[in-house]
């Protein structure tokens, strides 16, 4: 079985030179993109009912770029100016960078980690005085709640946006050879919009283990998996595959 058409649940990179125009060039693959999943916001009045008031924070937990956007979105929503005596804490240098499309970045405390916010570790317990407000979706990783609370520190989540199921009706009567999974609500919004989906022979490319556990619950067969020793990104893994098939 031949891999010529490949659905990747994500948008399309920016970067004209990503691994998957690498790819798509190297094997004369049709590599479509398209977000299964996307962000919705939340309003003011949805903010108070959790008892969140952004004046009783002296620091702000990032861990996204829409961590970023609604936390600023609804500050402004709200009338609230954010102090410039905030600190931020940023998951990783992509949304330290990011941040500056809101805050002068040389005026205010930022603090970045290389790829996680436990790399952050001693940084927040040099501030353990500080009340942090965590901006996040309605899906938080237990590993991030849990990393915050061995701190013992004073923090709070404010859900500030959601992720919502797109929809994908437009692709009923459309077939590819592998389809690619990022996360769990990929897996989930694949079923909310084709409940009679059947696998036969697409392929089934998942990374990280909550998703594969998602299409395992699906019941799904999964074809490709990243990352491994091998092949620690997603690129790498259906490539590997695509040699080993022929």
């Amino acid at each position: 079985m031949k891999v010529k058409t490949i659905l990747v649940s994500q948008p399309e990179p920016s970067n004209e030179n990503s691994p998957y125009t690498r790819l798509k060039e190297k094997h004369n693959l049709k590599i479509d993109f398209r977000p299964f999943i996307h962000v919705e916001g939340v309003d003011a009045k949805d903010v108070r009912r959790q008892k969140i008031d952004f004046a009783d924070y002296t620091s702000v937990i990032l861990t996204s770029r829409n961590s970023v956007d609604h936390f600023f979105r609804l500050a402004e929503e709200m009338r609230f100016k954010v102090s410039d005596a905030t600190k931020y804490f940023c998951q990783s240098e992509a949304v330290a960078f990011y941040l500056q499309k809101y805050v002068v970045y040389r005026k205010r405390k930022i603090y970045v980690g290389q790829k996680s916010l436990t790399d952050l570790e001693s940084v927040f317990k040099k501030f353990s005085e500080e009340k942090f407000l965590l901006p996040s979706s309605d899906i938080l990783k237990p590993t991030t709640s849990g990393f915050l609370d061995s701190l013992g520190i004073d923090w709070t989540r404010a859900q500030l946006y959601k992720t919502v199921v797109s929809d994908l009706s437009d692709l009923r009567d459309v077939s590819y050879d592998v389809l690619v999974f990022f996360s769990p609500s990929g897996i989930e919004s694949l079923l909310h919009n084709f409940p009679d989906f059947e696998q036969n022979n697409t392929r089934i490319a998942v990374y990280g283990n909550t998703t594969v556990k998602a299409a395992d619950e699906a019941k799904l067969r999964i074809d490709i998996k990243a990352p491994t020793e091998e092949t620690p990104s997603m690129t790498m893994a259906i490539e590997k595959y695509i040699t080993t098939s022929k």
